[in-house]
């Protein structure tokens, strides 16, 4: 391949500790590929990676004007020393790149994505509609735009629900929901709802029972006509926080039915570029029901590679720079560990219930941040999430935590 073209890794908001970041550099770093990321500080994760060419600190918030961000971003790209291929690493760089990508492509090589797209599959509820639209399962959903809609909710709804924010890509300053919350009872919402806003945004979703579930994720690259470069399936084993948070125990398996569903959304939607979506197989009627779409590279994808070493980040490299990508078949029983939010996941997960995974044979294990090559960003992520893991893995362990954590 010809390394040449070099890659900006484009972020919004505040995340120092990310490893589908530090990923995307080394495996494109490894390569050759001059990668260039935007930071928070100099000390952050991806920004000490020894396979990044080039750190730009640019620390943001997500809340500034859409405007300012298009700047400074062409600002940074403009400074790079020919025009670069750009990796969202967030729903809100990917909303951004797409929602302005006239004004950015002078400097920046973007999967042409219709301009709306990403914003409508990041939002919880406008993805549910675009589900309905072209016949993809999905959890029955329900937006609560107002605290009057309560009551119509407990009619019709089976109890317990989910409740998430609606549109997770705003980083508000006070969500009334700020992460996924089952909720047993309609009294349990009753008290809930009397502390929201009177416009809450809300998504109410049906429950689909962990018992009776099981969660699995696919990772696409997708070509300008919303063809599927590479694809990926694979089995979520544990997310921290519990249930709702980010993986940090998956294992590969090719799902020929998943994937074959999830090209049909892209293809229809004309999705093109990286994605990751979380998809949850109801044994109850044998469904996959989607429950995420993130329009972006995902922070676990280098849980997935082909046998000729191409992964999602490495695909969309080579289409965008118009070079052939190598043909290969997924690797089965590759396990990703993010060594530092699987040590409480391990332990929330030990009292649930468990069912049962068998990992094919024969896969790699590969860490979210040691690597033999690149130590760097694990001694940061080290030394920057020891204290406040310890601190919630109290909490959940004890309701509390002891004087002088």
């Amino acid at each position: 391949m010809d390394p040449s073209v070099p890659v900006l890794l484009v972020k919004v908001g505040y995340y120092p500790l990310h490893h589908g970041s530090v990923g995307a550099v080394r495996t494109l770093g490894r390569l050759g590929v001059p990668v260039h990321v935007i930071a928070e500080g100099r000390f952050t994760s991806a920004a000490v990676s020894r396979h990044r060419a080039g750190r730009i600190v640019w620390p943001t918030t997500g809340a500034e004007p859409a405007e300012h961000l298009v700047q400074e971003l062409r600002r940074i790209a403009s400074s790079l020393p020919r025009r670069a291929v750009a990796v969202a690493t967030d729903d809100e760089a990917a909303i951004l790149l797409a929602e302005h990508a006239e004004t950015l492509s002078e400097h920046l090589l973007l999967p042409p994505v219709p301009r709306d797209l990403p914003r409508l599959l990041a939002s919880k509820h406008d993805m549910f509609q675009l589900c309905r639209r072209y016949g993809i399962p999905a959890p029955e959903s329900r937006l609560v735009a107002s605290r009057d809609q309560i009551d119509e909710i407990v009619r019709e709804f089976a109890f317990p629900v989910v409740l998430k924010n609606s549109e997770p890509w705003v980083r508000l300053a006070a969500p009334a929901v700020s992460r996924s919350t089952v909720v047993s009872t309609p009294q349990e919402l009753y008290e809930l709802a009397a502390g929201w806003p009177d416009a809450p945004y809300v998504l109410v979703q049906e429950y689909l029972p962990r018992s009776e579930s099981t969660d699995w994720i696919a990772h696409v690259c997708c070509d300008a006509q919303g063809d599927i470069v590479v694809g990926f399936t694979g089995v979520k084993v544990r997310s921290w926080p519990p249930h709702v948070g980010v993986t940090t125990y998956a294992y590969s398996v090719s799902n020929p039915e998943l994937a074959a569903l999830t090209a049909r959304l892209c293809k229809e939607s004309g999705y093109s570029g990286i994605a990751d979506l979380d998809w949850r197989l109801d044994h109850r009627d044998g469904r996959y029901k989607l429950l995420d779409f993130n329009p972006r590279v995902g922070a676990q994808f280098r849980l997935f590679e082909t046998d000729a070493e191409i992964d999602v980040v490495r695909a969309h490299y080579l289409t965008f720079t118009g070079q052939a990508v190598p043909a290969g078949r997924q690797v089965e029983g590759r396990r990703i560990i993010v060594e530092n939010l699987d040590v409480p996941a391990r332990i929330a997960y030990r009292n649930g219930a468990a069912r049962e995974h068998h990992i094919p044979p024969g896969g790699k294990r590969e860490f979210a941040w040691l690597a033999a090559d690149d130590p760097l960003p694990g001694l940061v992520t080290a030394a920057r999430s020891a204290r406040p893991i310890a601190r919630r893995v109290v909490a959940r362990l004890f309701g509390g935590r002891p004087q002088g954590m």
